[in-house]
C-alpha cells in the first residue's frame, strides 16, 4: 500500500507521542518531560476541534505529523496560526517533512487563515532549511529566551503568508467545513505527490 497522509486521530496518540518524545529530550522542543499518551490525546482533541493535525502513514506506521494550532489568544491574532511539525527520528531526510507542510499550508487557506509561524529553536538547520523551502521567512529571533539542560538557547521565529491579506477577513471556517470536499483532497494530493519515492530510499542515521 503506498504512503498516504492523512487527518489525525485521537487513536493516533500513541504513535504520535511515541515520535515527539525523543525532541523532549533535546532542546528542540522547551518541555521539560514528554507528555504521557493521554496528555497527547487531549491535545489531539483540542486541536482537531479547528485546525489541521495531519499524520504520514505508510504500512500502517506513522512516520511524522504536522499540526496548526491558534496563534494567540487575543481576536485580533484570529487568521494567524503556529505549525509545528516533527518526523520519526529514523525516517528523516525522505521529503516526509515537506510532503506533510505542502498538505498542511493548502488546507489553511481553505478555512481562511492568512499567516502562519513557526519557531525553531538553534542551531537546528534541518528545521531552518524546511521551513525556507516551504515559503517561510525569517521575521526574527528571540535570542537567549529558552533555558534548558545548563544553556540559554535561541529561537528562530518564521512567517509565511498563506494567502493575500483581505481588507475584511470573514472569520475562519471549522476543519470539518472543508473536510472531503474536492480542495480538501487535492491538498492531501499534492502532499503525497512530494513524497514519489523518497520512502524508497534509506532513512538517514537518527540522531538527537
Amino acid at each position: 500500500m503506498p504512503p498516504t497522509i492523512c487527518l489525525a486521530t485521537l487513536d493516533d496518540a500513541e504513535p504520535i507521542q511515541a515520535i515527539y518524545a525523543p525532541y523532549c529530550l533535546t532542546p528542540i522542543s522547551f518541555e521539560a518531560e514528554p507528555p504521557s499518551v493521554e496528555e497527547m490525546r487531549g491535545r489531539l482533541a483540542k486541536v482537531l476541534e479547528q485546525y489541521p493535525w495531519l499524520v504520514c502513514e505508510d504500512g500502517g506506521d506513522i512516520l511524522g505529523y504536522a499540526y496548526a494550532s491558534r496563534h494567540r489568544e487575543r481576536a485580533a491574532y484570529l487568521w494567524s496560526v503556529d505549525t509545528s511539525i516533527y518526523i520519526r527520528l529514523d525516517q528523516q531526510r525522505r521529503g516526509i517533512g515537506r510532503a506533510l507542510y505542502t498538505s498542511l499550508l493548502a488546507m489553511l487557506p481553505l478555512q481562511g487563515y492568512v499567516n502562519a509561524y513557526a519557531g525553531a529553536t538553534l542551531p537546528n538547520p534541518a528545521s531552518v532549511g524546511l521551513h525556507e523551502a516551504m515559503g517561510f521567512q525569517l521575521v526574527g529571533v528571540y535570542r537567549q529566551v529558552g533555558y534548558k539542560y545548563g544553556t540559554w538557547h535561541d529561537v528562530a521565529w518564521f512567517q509565511r503568508l498563506l494567502q493575500p491579506r483581505p481588507s475584511e477577513p470573514p472569520v475562519p471556517i471549522p476543519l470539518a467545513e472543508i473536510q472531503h470536499t474536492a480542495e480538501w483532497l487535492e491538498a492531501l494530493r499534492n502532499g503525497v505527490q512530494h513524497l514519489g519515492n523518497s520512502l524508497d530510499k534509506p532513512a538517514a542515521p537518527a540522531t538527537g
